[in-house]
């Protein structure tokens, strides 16, 4: 009987911490490329960063990238790669925050962990170097083989002007 009991109970906090973590989650990179679940579904919008002018973010202000080497929704970037150029990844169905267009939103399967949420066909990734809210430090690099842009609400990629 009270192994019986310690089971019911081993299963009903198993329940409990399931029905916690319930529902859709977003998931973020870490700097080392693994992704932490978050409470809430992934969310783009759209920000404003100078001299950019309106760009894609994440719903916290974060700026999200597109890698040129991608050319289809399948990220060419991992390892040292996404320790760097963290994948925007996501547990749950992406949603389009204020200026973002759901119907560009998508997902992309990664080849561990959460999927990556894609804009227009872009794989998003945020830039380990990017602090806070607004910045964009990443707009114009070229590493990893190819270029790193922001992207328009209408998703297609901005240049940094004069680059």
């Amino acid at each position: 009987m009270i192994g019986r009991a310690l089971f019911c109970t081993a299963a009903a906090g198993a329940m409990v911490v399931l029905n916690a973590c319930g529902g859709s989650t977003s998931a973020t990179t870490t700097g080392g490329g693994a992704s932490t679940p978050t409470p809430a579904p992934a969310t783009v919008a759209v920000g404003t960063v100078a001299p950019l002018g309106q760009i894609l973010v994440d719903g916290k202000g974060r700026t999200l990238y597109l890698f040129e080497a991608d050319t289809t929704t399948a990220s060419t970037c991992s390892g040292a790669c996404a320790q760097t150029w963290q994948p925007f990844t996501t547990v749950g169905p992406p949603q389009a925050g204020s200026g973002a267009s759901q119907s560009l939103l998508a997902t992309a399967p990664r080849s561990a962990g959460p999927t990556q949420v894609t804009y227009n066909g872009h794989p998003l990734y945020y830039f380990a170097s990017d602090a806070k809210s607004g910045d964009a430090t990443g707009e114009g690099n070229q590493s990893f083989g190819a270029g790193w842009d922001v992207l328009s609400p209408a998703g297609a990629k901005i240049e940094k002007p004069g680059g």
